[in-house]
Order: C-alpha cells, then sequence, then structure tokens
C-alpha cells in the first residue's frame, strides 16, 4: 500500500494482533493502525508497539479507512449495532473476520451501504502461514479490494471467492484445516512411540516430514496425488501404508468430515445472523 490507509481492529485478540504484527514486521506504519478492545490492561502491549489504541470503538472507526471486525461472532451484533452512526459517518472499508457471520447481516447491524469483505482466516497466520478466503460484497471497489488483499496477505496468501457461500467450504479446508493436521500428527506421534521410538524423537520427525511435505507439494508442478505416487515404490513401505489408509477409508472420512464443518458453517449463520 502506498499511502498506508488508517486501519482500526475492533477486537484485538490473537488473530489481530497476526494481522497487524505482520503488516508491521513487512513495514506498515504503527501508528497508521488502532487497537480498539474494553480491557485496557490488554491494550498495553499494543501501545508498546506503536499502535495507537482506545477502548472506545467509535474513535478508532472515526479516524480509521479500514475497521477490521475481529471479534467473536457470538457478540459481533451487539458490537457492531454500537459503532453503526460512526461507520455510516466514516462509511470505510469493513473487512470481518469472523466465521459464520454473513454480509447482509454485518451490513443490516452497521446501518446498511456499507463495502463488506468477509474473510476465512485460519490460525497459522500466528506464523505468517496462513490460508485466508475473501469474498466481496458489491459496495466494494476493485481499490478496496486490493488492500483487503494487502491487509490479508501480510499473514500468508489470500484468495478470492466469487459466492459467499463458498466461504463455508473455505472454512472445511484451510479454517479448519490446522486442526486435522495436528490430529493426524498426534496419531504419527503415538504410533511412532508405539513402534519404539521417544516422544521427543517422534515429535522431532513427525513436525520435520509435515513441514517438508507441504514444501515440496507447493514446490512442486505436480499434483498431490502424483507426489504420493513417486514416493510409493511398488511393493514397498510406503505403499503398504498408504494401502492400509486407503482401505480403512481415510479419503471418504475427510470427505464426511470436511461436510461435517461445512454444515456447521451453514448453521452458524442461521444461528448468528438476521434470519
Amino acid at each position: 500500500m502506498n499511502n498506508y490507509p488508517v486501519l482500526a481492529f475492533i477486537g484485538a485478540g490473537n488473530m489481530a494482533k497476526a494481522i497487524f504484527g505482520g503488516l508491521i514486521d513487512n513495514g506498515y506504519p504503527a501508528d497508521h493502525i488502532w487497537a480498539a478492545e474494553p480491557d485496557a490492561n490488554k491494550l498495553t502491549e499494543h501501545s508498546a508497539l506503536g499502535l495507537k489504541t482506545t477502548t472506545n470503538n467509535a474513535e478508532a472507526v472515526l479516524a480509521a479507512d479500514i475497521v477490521v471486525l475481529a471479534v467473536k461472532p457470538q457478540i459481533l451484533k451487539g458490537v457492531c449495532q454500537a459503532m453503526a452512526d460512526s461507520v455510516q459517518q466514516k462509511q470505510p472499508l469493513i473487512i470481518s473476520v469472523a466465521a459464520g457471520i454473513m454480509a447482509p447481516s454485518l451490513d443490516n447491524w452497521l446501518g446498511g451501504n456499507c463495502s463488506i469483505v468477509r474473510c476465512m482466516p485460519n490460525t497459522p497466520a500466528l506464523v505468517q502461514t496462513g490460508a485466508s478466503g475473501l469474498y466481496a460484497n458489491s459496495k466494494v471497489s476493485a481499490e478496496q479490494k486490493q488492500q483487503a488483499e494487502q491487509v490479508l496477505g501480510a499473514v500468508g496468501i489470500a484468495v478470492w471467492v466469487d459466492d459467499e457461500a463458498l466461504l463455508d467450504a473455505v472454512t472445511a479446508v484451510s479454517g479448519s484445516g490446522p486442526a486435522y493436521y495436528f490430529l493426524f500428527m498426534e496419531a504419527m506421534i503415538e504410533a511412532g512411540q508405539k513402534l519404539g521410538l521417544t516422544e521427543e524423537v517422534a515429535t522431532q520427525l513427525t513436525l520435520q516430514t509435515a513441514l517438508g511435505a507441504a514444501k515440496m507439494a507447493q514446490a512442486s508442478d505436480v499434483d498431490a496425488a502424483e507426489l504420493r505416487r513417486r514416493v510409493c515404490s511398488p511393493n514397498g513401505t510406503t505403499e503398504r501404508a498408504v494401502k492400509r489408509f486407503i482401505a480403512d477409508g481415510l479419503p471418504k472420512l475427510v470427505e464426511d468430515a470436511m461436510q461435517d464443518c461445512n454444515d456447521r458453517s451453514e448453521e452458524m449463520a442461521r444461528e448468528l445472523g438476521d434470519s
């Protein structure tokens, strides 16, 4: 961003800290970032970074070109309604990282006619390797889309979807995806110990293998299926293990689990948004 628009984060928890931390690490001026949080004690560390801080959401909104909604979905309606007058006065770009709350609900709570980008980030944003899906409503300009992409791009990759409903699929793939890999890591570490390795050795090997596989897949010009085939020598050790995974239904289990995740994301939109 050449002119560094002023950002206001409404909610200054882990995801907000990951995003504005990534921006600052990439050269964004800290004094162009506001952090709004009701607990003044939590703002002390942000002040130390050079951010402007406030316990008054409206104050931050009125200073901002871009407002990032980073509070829990369950309280987002009340937060938005309380600052609707300020949003209507300033007309900033709204970026929401709250799961499940659809753009029409946000627009209604904020007074209408708002430029809204919904974002589904994931927790690896905390280490600047996040994956975010983005959706823009019809009020968002091309320049604002670029700004939103650059904000989320500070902590990983950001990709656009044309249909807001597809953010439920993004949730199933990348939003919740880290937990799937953590579960698989847990299982590998436990199995390694049962095969005789110490917990430390099994953990080190598992985590490095996960990192290496991801890096290979990112760097490769072939898809994951081909990479898997290349590792599986005929009648070898890896092929034996992979055949067991397939025979016991791992691909179908992954599909069913991700469908459940997608369905729950849709349910949250109905439960927490406007009917």
